[in-house]
């Protein structure tokens, strides 16, 4: 799979357009500074505490797209004052082929992003390239994963057009709580594209 993928969502009235593209060793920094925010660790788990950590966890990123297995992408909010922007939180399409015709997406938004949207824009953008770069006896589905106790999660899921599903037992260390599992199926309209 090319590392070179960018994906881009629209501005809305109250918010700037995105750039979701292959987190690099210059997003460190940020990756520091976000999971600073205990909002995050509580729902995302520990974080990159230091520079090594951060770099570690960009290599991991870097080693998913080259594996093929995992796509993870730094949500970017297009400003006029940073011309590469700063992460406003991070989708990822993970598990493709692995078991069936589904994958798994995640993501998490800044605390200094939240509340414009980025998270729906940016699962939408990664759901509409995941369902065109995979033909459908591939990729059929996606699912989405969180807490029961998290409703922005579920707010997240359904702005992004993904059902609810069921609710699955804890899963430790992962999911120490029951969870909820949302699906989006792939439109039938859609003609994949060769990845």
């Amino acid at each position: 799979m090319n590392t070179a993928v960018t994906l881009r969502a629209d501005a809305t009235p109250s918010a700037p357009a995105l750039t979701l593209r292959p987190w690099c060793g210059g997003d460190a920094a940020a990756l520091v500074d976000a999971f600073r925010d205990p909002v995050l660790r509580h729902w995302a788990g520990p974080g990159p505490e230091s520079m090594a950590d951060a770099t570690r966890w960009v290599r991991d990123q870097e080693e998913g797209w080259a594996a093929g297995d995992r796509f993870g992408f730094a949500v970017v909010e297009v400003l006029p004052d940073s011309p590469h922007g700063r992460p406003a939180g991070h989708v990822v399409l993970k598990d493709v082929a692995r078991a069936g015709p589904s994958a798994q997406v995640g993501y998490w938004t800044a605390g200094h992003a939240r509340g414009r949207g980025v998270a729906p824009r940016a699962l939408d953008a990664l759901t509409g390239w995941a369902f065109s770069a995979w033909e459908p006896d591939v990729l059929e589905h996606l699912e989405l994963l969180h807490q029961v106790d998290n409703p922005a999660s579920c707010r997240v899921a359904e702005k992004s057009r993904y059902a609810l599903d069921g609710t699955l037992p804890p899963y430790p260390p992962a999911f120490p709580r029951e969870g909820h599992r949302h699906i989006r199926r792939r439109d039938r309209r859609t003609r994949p594209e060769s990845p």
